[in-house]
């Protein structure tokens, strides 16, 4: 292989096979690798703004029966601090989310054992009755799949009860890595790679938006991450014409404070920046047919986050109003709508307030900028 060539084929938006991908995560010099990047995000994206959200994550429950390694957030039914979100609780929540400026809640939870379709369809429909304009980015695969074997039905009729339930578009949680090997090290209870995969392909069957991440720095191989990026790639190939398909891809690092991984196993997240830097850049590259990639600062803080935006990421993803899952295993970053910004601007671009479809959104008249204390 030579990276001339490479090179090439990645600006002409040809797919990179994994190991074409390795070959140039692991020797291109990352000032390279960062410029074919940013080449191909100044095409895929040629307005050159970063886009950025105000949204919520408002947990469901906490209760999880699938037991993930990297989770300090669930509790096994039945202990004391286990809960379900309540609709009062809920009202709250979306108040002060408008208060700030938001136009969504994300709200995933747990496998929860005794809440099926009903549960959540008569949740999502309430909350569309009382906050019509509020968007549901809600659950993920490995829910959808967990509601699917609860109720004995299947991915499409459980998606199409929630899309007309009011679920606007589903995250792409629980992606972790799309391999059997490592699910089983990592989060043995939630769905296998291909079922993750398949809620998704009917998912984009029913028009419903979708993300797609990738949890990395843990127990994967290279080889592993790489046929991740080709499997997405595969599944957003096949949406149909005129779908929405996956609209961002957003990697992640593994936070080990206090986890099973580390604690147990002895696993930690070594991710260097650099390291970050490549995968970014790598996932534009291996990614052409993904137009939006996200830069996670939550996991790896705002300067190299701010790096990142030079290296193929055209997104600052959500300020967070609210986050508990990741945040509990060691993410300590926080932004409000003003930091936000100034880091987007800091770094050289103009920023652009979004929704979960990359339509442009004006800040909102009379918004209130958020208190960080904690």
């Amino acid at each position: 292989m030579e990276l001339k060539d490479l090179y090439r084929k990645a600006l002409n938006f040809e797919w990179l096979t994994p190991e074409e991908g390795i070959y140039l995560f692991e020797k291109a010099p990352l000032a390279e690798l960062m410029d074919v990047a940013n080449e191909l995000r100044k095409q895929q994206v040629p307005h050159g703004k970063v886009t950025w959200q105000i949204d919520r994550n408002v947990n469901t429950t906490n209760v999880c029966t699938a037991n993930c390694k990297f989770c300090n957030f669930y509790r096994v039914p039945g202990h004391a601090e286990a809960y379900i979100t309540s609709i009062d609780e809920y009202k709250k929540k979306i108040e002060e989310t408008l208060k700030f400026g938001g136009d969504q809640l994300l709200l995933q939870g747990g496998h929860h054992p005794e809440l099926g379709l009903k549960f959540y369809v008569d949740t999502f429909k309430q909350l569309k009755q009382l906050y019509p304009a509020v968007k549901l980015h809600a659950l993920g695969p490995p829910e959808v799949a967990h509601i699917t074997k609860l109720e004995k039905s299947t991915h499409i009729e459980v998606l199409a009860a929630l899309q007309e339930a009011g679920m606007a578009s589903l995250p792409g949680a629980g992606a972790e890595i799309l391999n059997d090997r490592v699910r089983r090290l990592i989060s043995k209870g939630k769905c296998g790679a291909q079922e993750w995969l398949d809620v998704m392909r009917a998912a984009h069957k029913l028009n419903i938006p979708s993300s797609a991440t990738m949890m990395f720095g843990h127990v994967e191989t290279l080889m592993e991450r790489f046929q991740h990026f080709a499997d997405i790639r595969q599944v957003q190939s096949e949406k149909p014409e005129g779908h929405y398909g996956f609209t961002a891809f957003i990697p992640w690092t593994f936070q080990d404070v206090d986890t099973l991984l580390s604690r147990i196993r002895g696993v930690h997240n070594m991710t260097s920046s650099e390291e970050y830097i490549r995968m970014i850049a790598m996932s534009r590259i291996m990614l052409p047919n993904i137009k939006n990639i996200q830069a996670s600062w939550l996991t790896v803080g705002k300067q190299v986050a701010q790096i990142c935006l030079h290296a193929g990421a055209n997104d600052f993803g959500s300020i967070m109003i609210e986050e508990n899952v990741v945040s509990a295993a060691g993410a300590p970053h926080r932004f409000t709508y003003r930091s936000m910004q100034e880091a987007i601007k800091e770094a050289g671009f103009e920023p652009q307030l979004r929704t979960q479809l990359y339509e442009f959104r004006e800040i909102p008249a009379g918004i209130q900028e958020q208190v960080i204390n904690y």
